[in-house]
């Protein structure tokens, strides 16, 4: 499966770039988003290394994600497409 960025989590001042969210092909409803919750999630560099993450939970109700990272990833992820594992 494929996801694509959004953005970061953010409030309003902060911005937490450990956290991002995700639009997931196929799913528009937060309970199809919920079922999501706990699967690992990777991005690849331009230089081939792999950065991995989990969802952590739904954001809102139309099937957005939160896919939380161990550490801070670079703003050049913002409008890629990532692939959610099994």
């Amino acid at each position: 499966m494929k996801a694509k960025v959004l953005n970061f989590r953010q409030g309003r001042r902060t911005q937490r770039t450990n956290q991002l969210l995700l639009s997931v092909e196929d799913v528009d409803s937060r309970g199809a988003a919920s079922k999501l919750v706990g699967r690992k999630i990777v991005w690849k560099t331009k230089s081939g290394k792999e950065i991995a993450g989990k969802i952590a939970g739904a954001h809102g109700n139309n099937g957005v994600v939160r896919a939380r990272f161990s550490r801070g990833v670079s703003g050049e992820v913002l409008g890629k497409e990532l692939e959610l594992k099994e």
